[in-house]
């Protein structure tokens, strides 16, 4: 390990861990922008090939662990990276999507049709149990200790690879970086199987990127 006159670390020891948070590949409710939250929809043939093409670039980063939520869309997503990298997917409820009550299966136009003020109310940062379902804090309550939890598990440099929704993708970044839950929303939506990266810093985690994975595309699902 390398360590300058100040005493900091420098070159590769400096990295520390990090943890990809990867959104699901593409489902019909995406395509219709119907609300999925915890319903449980399978990927298209287009989120198949989207999880494959994303799997294969990450790959190359040698992840050391894989945990992703039970709902299909996000172990479909998964297993294609367990496929190549011959790890073994860990799979938790606590990163199933937000529960959203009655606004799941609505389309957006439903949502806003018929919760308008319900809908404006979260979008400005207010607490709302949209369609009477979880709070982001609480979904962030659920999702952040248990990436918390095998983050910890890590080698030194090592990578861990989260595969869930974008919803909860976002109050967990939001969670794990200190941010006031009514700036959550500053965090813009994933797009169909692009990830963000948290990297280990002096002082917690830190932002290393966002939606990356692909040239710009419509956010298409519960976050947007």
């Amino acid at each position: 390990m390398a360590v300058s006159a100040t005493g900091e670390v420098s070159g590769s020891a400096r990295r520390g861990r990090r943890i990809i948070l990867w959104r699901h590949g593409q489902t019909s409710w995406n395509v219709e922008r119907r609300f999925q939250g915890s319903t449980d929809v399978e990927l298209t043939g287009t989120g198949v090939a989207q999880a494959r093409r994303a799997a294969r670039l990450l790959a190359g980063l040698k992840p050391d662990a894989i945990v992703a939520s039970d709902l299909k869309r996000a172990a479909a997503t998964a297993a294609e990276l367990a496929a190549l990298t011959g790890l073994h997917v860990v799979h938790d409820e606590a990163l199933r999507e937000t529960y959203a009550g009655v606004w799941q299966g609505l389309t957006h136009d439903e949502i806003i049709a018929r919760y308008g003020e319900e809908y404006a109310a979260w979008k400005r940062g207010e607490p709302v149990r949209r369609g009477g379902g979880e709070l982001e804090t609480e979904v962030a309550d659920r999702a952040a200790p248990l990436v918390l939890r095998h983050a910890e598990k890590l080698p030194e440099n090592g990578t861990l690879v989260v595969v869930s929704h974008g919803g909860t993708i976002r109050t967990t970044i939001g969670r794990l970086l200190g941010l006031d839950p009514r700036s959550w929303e500053s965090l813009g939506g994933l797009t169909n199987c692009c990830w963000s990266v948290l990297g280990e810093g002096a002082r917690g985690w830190r932002l290393l990127e966002h939606n990356a994975g692909t040239l710009p595309e419509p956010v298409l699902g519960d976050d947007d």
